[in-house]
């Protein structure tokens, strides 16, 4: 009777650890604000129609395309790095409580990743799943050390210290200049059919989309993202409590207190600094803080808005998007190449940014109601399921 009881109790704290409900909100609204933000960008296809059909979609196009940027820009991708590494540590935090191992098997759930971002690359060319396998290899060498050796190591990713080597290189010497190399996909994307955009994709493109990473910081950002994600479940800050909310609310301060400045010095630099050398690492730091600091302040706010509200019912609606957010990232990747490419329906010779972004709402309510529908009969989403089921093929949870 006793070990019936203490296995209850053990299924309970795990099933209390597995689901978070606020990770799952954060989750949904961090992919909703990817998707809008690649629905006005026509999924990394910049063509759009040479008039607008009303004057008055000149202002709207510029407020939204504008809005979304410094909204979501480099803050949704952060928020899902940091729920990246928080799933781990649950994950991993469960199979420690029976007495299992949980990295070596992550390294083959890395391996599954791997796979599952080269089919979603096949349609995408700003595909994150396959950097995600790669850099989170990260998370089973850190877990087992110490709370203060895995903060210090992910504040000297989130530093960005190759960009500082480059400015401090670019200030001893004069004469260098900075390059960078990106394989622009826009030709085939325009004229392509199914098969060339494939192929293109699997090489090109994701030359292009790691580039890009490795050239605006995301490369050594990512992994700390990981980090600081793994210590948020490791100290169970998503969990409510005074000292959580207090924290957070300090936090709040200190995100509020350090946007503001960052981002106004970035904009200022290009009337002071002219050499390219110096000025694109500065404004990658600073951008890269700014935008760092800025996710703090949605996380923050959201989290204590969903402490202190009694009706979380509009909340709520999130979390079966966030459950399924692996479904709704594949989703949107199929059909937004769909939709927006030349071997498909190529709506960006019509949409402009307006109606792109009006799109891209109703792709994400299209894909809530689906997310509902799919968890009233399904534990999983249809991707996470397959994840699941080939992360622990041959082996007994």
């Amino acid at each position: 009777i006793n070990n019936r009881n203490e296995e209850i109790m053990e299924h309970k704290i795990a099933e209390t650890n597995a689901r978070i409900d606020v990770a799952d909100v954060l989750r949904g609204l961090a992919v909703m604000g990817i998707i809008l933000l690649h629905s006005i960008e026509h999924f990394n296809f910049y063509s759009f129609p040479e008039e607008v059909p009303f004057e008055w979609m000149k202002f709207t196009d510029q407020a939204i395309w504008r809005g979304l940027f410094f909204t979501f820009s480099n803050k949704a991708y952060a928020v899902f790095a940091l729920l990246f590494g928080f799933s781990f540590y649950i994950q991993d935090n469960n199979q420690q409580r029976r007495g299992k191992d949980f990295r070596l098997r992550f390294l083959w759930r890395l391996f599954i990743l791997f796979i599952i971002g080269q089919f979603n690359a096949a349609f995408f060319t700003g595909e994150i799943l396959t950097m995600y396998a790669i850099l989170g290899i990260i998370l089973p060498i850190f877990c087992r050390m110490s709370d203060r050796t895995v903060a210090i190591f992910a504040t000297l990713l989130i530093l960005q210290p190759i960009d500082w080597a480059k400015l401090i290189y670019a200030l001893c010497n004069p004469d260098y200049l900075a390059g960078y190399y990106f394989s622009i996909a826009f030709d085939v994307q325009k004229h392509g059919n199914f098969l060339e955009t494939v192929r293109m994709n699997m090489w090109e493109g994701q030359m292009a989309n790691m580039t890009w990473a490795l050239e605006h910081g995301r490369i050594l950002q990512t992994p700390g993202l990981f980090l600081f994600g793994m210590l948020v479940g490791r100290r169970k800050y998503f969990l409510y409590s005074e000292q959580n909310e207090r924290l957070w609310l300090k936090a709040l301060a200190i995100s509020l207190l350090c946007f503001f400045p960052i981002y106004g010095l970035n904009n200022m630099l290009p009337e002071f600094i002219e050499r390219s050398a110096v000025l694109v690492p500065l404004q990658l730091i600073l951008s890269s803080f700014s935008s760092l600091s800025f996710m703090v302040l949605l996380v923050t706010g959201l989290l204590l808005t969903f402490y202190r509200v009694k009706d979380r019912s509009f909340f709520m609606r999130f979390t079966s998007y966030g459950k399924m957010s692996l479904t709704n990232y594949l989703g949107q990747s199929i059909f937004g190449s769909l939709l927006f490419y030349h071997w498909g329906f190529e709506l960006g010779r019509y949409l402009g940014i307006t109606y792109s972004f009006l799109f891209g709402i109703l792709f994400v309510l299209l894909q809530m109601v689906f997310c509902s529908w799919w968890l009233r009969h399904h534990k999983h989403g249809p991707f996470e399921g397959l994840w699941k089921r080939l992360t622990w093929i041959g082996k007994n949870k």
